[in-house]
């Protein structure tokens, strides 16, 4: 084969190919700057995700796909998809963002076949939940279905919700193989190692963490047209950005400090003490205290919401790990008053625990009552009466384990009060200025003990 010589130096014929494919990736470049830009113009508190790529090509991805540095992408599929439908191209470079925006690529842990199919339906359900040309397109009737579904929870449909939801359906190969095939968007071939063999980009994770929490500030401030067009994705953004708590530190924040009957070995000096037993025998210049500052739980109470909308399950696991940390040595005093309190519109019942033992029998013999609506109020009066008949005589804290749905107290109570919500059940709601809300992921209860 013989190679000319173009007029600016280049080989000809025989770098067709090479120039061919710049070509092509020319063009797949113009391509999906085009599709950001028409997004950005009906999405404009996304600009700073929208444009926080490269671009590079990879015949072997299927359409595109992204590792949240790159968007990679296939020149012929990417130009055949933008002929078909440029709205399609839109589509899948918003629905790429969004993997990004809520960090799908990084979450460990999950079946990757289902959670990869749960990411792709918790991102097409936002877009086609916008109102929005550049994204506007119409829903097939398995998706339709697919979607009455899933949100037939009342809860906001992010990827960890809808990977719950579709584990328990008892998907047939079929079934699953179907739904694949229509939500699938983009390759995920360039998601962070799910063996665990690599450590989490720490760098990729604080990257899109800050991007989304710019756009939940300006969705919340300054877009409002934009929020309502946006559809769910305010709310799921609310939902990522939750901070999650540890209930087990928690419930130790309601313990305080009392003297024990207890060597202090923190504020004792073993050196003095020694050197006097070498110079007098049996003479130490120093003793320990025979009293310590200890920081356990002595008096609080605690009220499980027992309305239909809060699950028996969910309550047993809640007091089955709150069992679980008072359980531990360190934290009862030997003589503790505890109260627990099951509570919907009205309380049905008060257990007083005083000690370990106590606890133990409770969660042996636990049985849930109630089932009503929901009113906080009952609890809170019930609890006062407690303070004014003496019952209570240092109540430092009371814990309401709920879903969130009832009727406040208006009045501030003369102790600290927290309202526990599970966070796969949580929907904001106007909890009391006073009052502590917190949010504790399902991960926080799975290592509740079984008893009983």
């Amino acid at each position: 084969m013989s190679y000319n010589r173009t007029e600016n130096g280049e080989a000809g014929q025989g770098y067709q190919p090479e120039q061919a494919a710049r070509q092509l990736e020319k063009i797949g470049r113009e391509i999906l700057g085009i599709c950001r830009d028409e997004l950005y113009f009906s999405m404009r508190f996304m600009d700073v995700a929208l444009s926080s790529f490269v671009y590079q090509m990879d015949v072997g991805v299927s359409p595109f796909g992204t590792d949240g540095y790159t968007i990679y992408f296939h020149p012929r599929q990417l130009g055949g998809l933008y002929r078909e439908n440029r709205i399609l191209a839109n589509r899948g470079y918003l629905h790429m963002v969004l993997h990004c925006v809520f960090r799908h690529m990084i979450k460990r842990g999950m079946d990757d076949r289902y959670w990869n199919l749960s990411c792709d339906i918790a991102a097409e359900h936002i877009i086609d939940g916008c109102d929005l040309r550049p994204v506007r397109f119409s829903r097939s009737l398995l998706r339709r279905e697919t979607y009455r579904k899933l949100e037939a929870s009342g809860h906001v449909l992010n990827a960890e919700r809808v990977f719950r939801e579709l584990t328990g359906w008892d998907l047939t190969e079929k079934e699953l193989s179907m739904l694949e095939e229509e939500f699938y968007v983009d390759d995920h071939r360039y998601w962070e190692d799910k063996d665990q063999k690599r450590p989490p980009d720490e760098q990729l994770e604080k990257k899109w963490r800050e991007i989304d929490e710019k756009m939940e500030t300006d969705l919340e401030t300054f877009s409002k047209e934009s929020s309502e067009q946006s559809g769910d994705f305010l709310d799921e953004l609310r939902v990522e950005n939750r901070e999650r708590h540890d209930y087990r530190e928690f419930l130790r924040k309601f313990s305080v400090f009392r003297e024990e009957l207890k060597a202090d070995e923190d504020t004792f000096d073993y050196g003095f003490y020694t050197y006097g037993l070498s110079i007098y025998g049996n003479m130490p210049l120093i003793e320990p205290q025979e009293t310590r500052e200890a920081r356990k739980i002595e008096e609080f109470a605690i009220v499980v919401d027992t309305s239909m909308s809060c699950s028996g399950e969910l309550v047993r696991r809640f007091l089955e790990e709150t069992y679980s940390v008072l359980s531990e040595n360190e934290s009862f005093f030997r003589k503790v008053n505890i109260h627990i309190i099951q509570c919907d519109e009205k309380v049905h019942q008060d257990v007083k625990v005083t000690s370990l033992e106590d606890l133990e029998g409770y969660m042996e013999h636990f049985r849930l009552y109630g089932e009503g609506g929901t009113d906080f109020r009952p609890a809170f009066e019930y609890v006062d009466s407690l303070i004014e008949t003496g019952e209570y005589t240092n109540l430092k804290g009371l814990i309401y384990f709920t879903d969130g749905y009832g009727i406040y107290p208006n009045k501030m109570p003369s102790y600290r009060a927290a309202f526990v919500f599970l966070e796969e059940d949580y929907r904001d709601v106007d909890v009391p200025p006073w009052a502590v809300r917190l949010v504790i992921g399902r991960d926080s209860l799975d290592g509740a003990v079984q008893t009983g």
